[in-house]
């Protein structure tokens, strides 16, 4: 089984920098997910944007690599969720209220739906001052530019800063309570219902065992669990 990976979204999908191997939650839970299949997981690793195209023109099997499940994702694929995930708000230095960042200048990948989702969130509560949305490339890109002093904050998804704070202890504060919610999902062509179907049932196999509690709590993913695995946003 060929599964499509982007690796730099720690702690999902990362290269191990000591011996540049792929490692993370997504990458144990595939692995765990073909052992129930019975299968041999392959990781192909390409770019976020040709993701969608290689798994719709059978260049990969599935999508395994921090996608969330958009609406607008569903018109092409059929997607999977794993995981719950939502858009936070961080920064360098310690900010109470999310409201403060109201004419502040705040980074987010524009290869996700964090611009257009920040973008929204200063419609609804910033209407005298906007926040300005930078489009980076990539989270990590995004740090970069905040820890350079090029923005005021950042976005990125809430499953992501718990690690990456343990990294860097005291170098990002998170603002406020996540201001989406959304499922991280994997992805499949329309036209392959058989594997799709497998894969959820391995899933459900994996959290009634406790291999997806153990791979959450490995991860520091706890607070991300879902209770029911979902095909397009709802309980299949």
């Amino acid at each position: 089984m060929v599964v499509g990976n982007v690796p730099n979204y720690p702690p999902l999908e990362f290269k191990d920098p000591s011996t540049n191997q792929l490692t993370g939650f997504d990458i144990d839970l595939g692995n765990a997910v073909g052992k129930q299949l019975g299968v041999t997981v392959k990781w192909q690793e390409t770019s976020f944007e040709q993701l969608q195209s290689a798994v719709t023109t059978g260049r990969i099997d599935m999508i395994l690599s921090g996608m969330s499940d958009l609406p607008e994702r569903r018109e092409t694929l059929d997607l999977v969720g794993y995981l719950s995930s939502g858009a936070q708000f961080f920064s360098t230095s310690k900010v109470a209220d999310p409201k403060s960042l109201c004419g502040k200048t705040v980074g987010a990948s524009r290869r996700t739906s964090f611009p257009g989702e920040i973008k929204k969130w200063s419609e609804e509560n910033c209407s005298a001052k906007p926040i300005k949305v930078v489009g980076t490339e990539g989270s990590a890109d995004a740090r970069t530019q905040l820890t350079q002093g090029r923005v005021d904050a950042a976005v990125q998804g809430s499953e992501t800063l718990p690690y990456i704070s343990q990294q860097d202890p005291g170098k990002f504060h998170l603002i406020g309570e996540p201001f989406t919610e959304v499922n991280q999902a994997m992805g499949f062509a329309k036209q392959d219902p058989r594997l799709r179907d497998a894969v959820i049932k391995a899933l459900r196999a994996l959290q009634q065992d406790g291999t997806y509690a153990s791979l959450l709590d490995k991860w520091g993913l706890k607070n991300n669990a879902i209770k029911q695995v979902t095909l397009n946003g709802t309980t299949p």
